[in-house]
């Protein structure tokens, strides 16, 4: 009786860890990410022949004057908006999106590195950083789908060696995508990549740049599938360890 709720309780684990796992990859929500030119009105300027001073109030045509990104694993898109929003997650939404935006491969090029921005050094950098970044969460997603079928194979036979390879694999999976987490959170918030950029675009395209990013569904997803693909592993290995005592 036992050991059939723990089964229950970790193949629901474990299938919860899949979804959330394959949410989390095959979305491309990890980052969003918006930046805006403010214009400088404080000082006196000239608009077709006309002087501007301080209070002088300005009617400007409508134009994409936002650049709103969000970036996965495979993808990093982006388009214009002429509204300022301050909840990206918000903006970002799937439905609030506009039918044509640009998208590039993100697989080797993370956000914001580029060869405008960064030197040659800090470009291969980035480059070695996101390869292992992509080859972590690629063997995390491998190891969670490979857990789930060894468990698959394991119940109708009752092999507890299944069972602890399933776990085994299970927690691997775990293992390798909060590396993922705590690689991509050390890249955004610890590493000067980003201030890199805000600093060139500053001084080469607009003084008064500014760049804001968040989290996004995606990089949500993570940290709870992990958190059941742990306790699914835990599970299944004491589970293989139950079958080996009591029925070997």
């Amino acid at each position: 009786m036992k050991l059939s709720v723990a089964l229950f309780f970790a193949g629901l684990f474990g299938a919860l860890a899949a979804v959330f796992i394959l949410l989390s990859f095959g979305t491309d929500y990890w980052l969003l990410a918006s930046e805006r030119c403010h214009p400088n009105l404080d000082e006196s300027t000239s608009l077709e022949g006309v002087t501007i001073e301080r209070g002088d109030v300005v009617m400007q045509q409508d134009h994409d004057d936002v650049i709103l990104y969000h970036e996965g694993f495979f993808w990093r898109c982006s388009f214009g908006s002429n509204e300022v929003d301050e909840d990206l997650l918000w903006k970002l939404w799937f439905t609030n999106q506009p039918h044509a935006k640009v998208c590039m491969p993100a697989y080797l090029f993370p956000f914001p590195v580029s060869h405008q921005t960064h030197n040659t050094t800090q470009y291969d950098s980035a480059i070695i950083y996101r390869g292992f970044w992509s080859i972590f969460m690629l063997i995390g997603v491998v190891a969670a789908a490979l857990g789930g079928f060894f468990i698959i194979c394991a119940a109708p036979f009752a092999s507890h060696r299944l069972y602890k390879a399933g776990g085994g694999l299970f927690l691997t999976s775990g293992f390798f995508l909060l590396a993922v987490v705590v690689m991509y959170v050390l890249w955004l918030q610890v590493l000067d990549v980003v201030d890199a950029y805000v600093e060139h675009q500053r001084s080469t395209l607009c003084p008064h740049f500014t760049l804001s990013f968040s989290y996004g569904l995606s990089f949500m997803f993570a940290p709870i599938g992990i958190f059941f693909c742990l306790l699914a592993g835990l599970l299944f290995l004491l589970i293989g360890r139950t079958v080996r005592i009591n029925y070997n």
